[in-house]
């Protein structure tokens, strides 16, 4: 169990006739992102949200709000929240496993959200013979279940010493492709182009490391919030130049002289990679700046 992590669901893992408790922890979290709330400009205040009525604009409290099925333009099917609460499939807290398949199986535009999933006290064998038998024959496996009031498709996957289960997107849930690139032209590269593009590729090769990836617009956004507790300005972005057609060719040739001149340089080391992202650098100085010693509890940039 995480330290100091609540689980998101507790059940069980069923595979075959054997079964074991295991618990949910979220995976990827976006509570460190800065946020910002909506303020009164006149006042300086807080602003509260108020739902009110599109025909006659009144506030309509809480208390008189249902729920509605649009069936044409401004026709509703009024459904009350405890219809909608019994329609729920009952949970029977059990991730039931259905098949093994190959880890590649699984086109990852249909992944939803990640979860590290663990194994109780009492189903630690279980647990572990599961994991290195799914390690040993290299498959995932596909389960159901009820999660968070809606019926789920799960892949787990062996991940370090537990398992990852990830929350599947629906088939029609999953646009098509052929919509997004139906007006693509046909063309194809090659000669001098395809030979430039590839080298650059060449140069560029590397390994995947989360921890060298920067958030660069949450990094913009703590530079921003301590230039405005300084009282001054950032500079202007520059505007990025999109190659034109009759520039491509030039452009590639450039790029790959850039490539082979920066292979000469030293690269950055993993130690220094791991020193922190630019967005959590930036915090860091926005912080000092905001909580100065003596001053009440710091709030949250917002």
């Amino acid at each position: 169990m995480p330290s100091g992590q609540r689980a998101q669901w507790k059940g069980f893992l069923k595979f075959g006739e054997v079964s074991c408790g295991v618990a949910l922890y979220t995976a990827a979290s976006t509570s460190e992102r800065i946020t910002f709330n909506t303020i009164n400009k006149a006042t300086g205040n807080r602003v509260n949200r108020i739902f009110i009525d599109s025909e006659t604009e009144d506030p309509v409290p809480k208390e008189a709000q249902t729920k509605g099925f649009e069936i044409e333009n401004g026709q509703y099917i009024i459904i009350d929240p405890e219809e909608i609460s019994a329609a729920i499939p009952e949970s029977n807290k059990t991730l039931e496993i259905e098949a093994f398949i190959p880890c590649s199986d699984v086109d990852d535009i249909y992944f939803d959200k990640p979860y590290y999933l663990t194994p109780d006290r009492m189903g630690g064998d279980a647990f572990a013979a599961l994991r290195d038998a799914m390690k040993k024959s290299m498959v995932a496996a596909i389960a159901r279940t009820v999660l968070f009031r809606r019926m789920r498709t799960v892949l787990i996957r062996p991940h370090g010493k537990g398992l990852i289960a990830s929350t599947l997107n629906y088939d029609y849930e999953v646009r098509s492709s052929e919509k997004a690139f139906e007006e693509m032209p046909k063309l194809k590269i090659q000669g001098e182009m395809l030979d430039l593009a590839k080298h650059i590729i060449s140069t560029k090769k590397g390994e995947f490391d989360p921890a060298t990836f920067d958030d660069r617009y949450e990094a913009a956004l703590a530079d921003l919030v301590k230039a405005k507790l300084e009282g001054r300005s950032l500079p202007k972005p520059k505007k990025v130049q999109v190659s034109k057609p009759n520039d491509l060719l030039a452009a590639l040739r450039e790029s790959a002289g850039m490539m082979k001149a920066a292979d000469d340089k030293p690269k950055r080391t993993a130690a220094n990679a791991n020193q922190g992202t630019g967005r959590q650098r930036a915090a860091r100085g926005v912080a000092s700046k905001a909580a100065p010693s003596g001053a009440a509890p710091r709030r949250k940039a917002s």
